[in-house]
């Protein structure tokens, strides 16, 4: 079966710009150990998204705006009840995504073309993601990284959080929210038995793996790209796990 290489191209180069602030922040969120963090970011910029789409927001530039402001206010509130609750931080992690989501299907029920939004923001469309998009984004993620590497956990737990949802907000636009929870969490977690920069390439390396299997995959046999995709990034992840046991522990 032929394969156009150069459809595969743009998603594969918009993949590698999402592992290059997934991998430090999934990282950071296993440490912190707030593993769906991003699943309930992810679901609230895509609440963003649909109340943009309701409002009749046309513009790309509006709809990213309410993503972010959708997305900045839920890491607000996280990092609010991370300081009142820490305790069960987790839990409310995982009521603000059913809650979002639960928003999400309120707001479209009296839309036709509901269903066909909801699956794009869970599996997101990436096979056509095209060169113009990815510009914008390269800036954005360059900004992210930078003040990553170059503050990190001294940015604190606000700091934190706010970076998070910026690097989510532009990710759901470009891969869905089941995409984002994939890149951020089956490398990390895969590899979390090495350090430094190491554990880092390492990452960013079987996350690219998992990309382009899944990519390839969808070429060759009609299937979701994202769909594939988040499945080649877990097989991958463990594959490493059961291949290195004792580091996986």
């Amino acid at each position: 079966m032929n394969v156009d290489w150069s459809l595969l191209a743009a998603p594969m180069v918009a993949g590698l710009l999402v592992l290059a602030t997934h991998v430090p922040l999934g990282i950071e969120v296993l440490r912190r150990g707030i593993i769906f963090i991003d699943l309930a970011i992810a679901q609230v910029a895509g609440l963003g998204v649909i109340v943009a789409h309701r409002l009749d927001w046309d513009s790309p530039f509006a709809i990213q705006a309410a993503a972010a402001v959708a997305a900045l206010g839920g890491a607000l509130l996280l990092t609010e009840t991370e300081k009142r609750w820490p305790e069960v931080q987790e839990a409310l992690i995982g009521l603000l995504f059913v809650v979002a989501a639960a928003a999400g299907i309120l707001f479209l029920a009296g839309d036709p073309h509901g269903g066909e939004h909801l699956q794009d923001l869970l599996a997101g469309q990436i096979l056509w993601v095209g060169w113009a998009r990815l510009g914008p984004v390269a800036v954005l993620y360059a900004v992210i990284l930078a003040l990553w590497l170059a503050f990190g956990r001294r940015l604190g737990r606000v700091g934190f959080y706010l970076l998070f949802a910026l690097a989510v907000t532009a990710s759901v636009q470009l891969v869905g929210v089941l995409l984002v929870f994939a890149s951020l969490i089956a490398p990390a977690v895969a590899l979390r038995g090495l350090a430094g920069t190491r554990r880092l390439m390492a990452t960013w390396g079987l996350g690219a793996a998992g990309y382009g299997a899944g990519l390839l995959a969808s070429a060759l046999f009609d299937l979701p790209a994202g769909a594939a995709i988040v499945c080649c990034l877990t097989a991958g992840a463990l594959i490493v796990m059961t291949m290195n046991p004792a580091r996986a522990r």
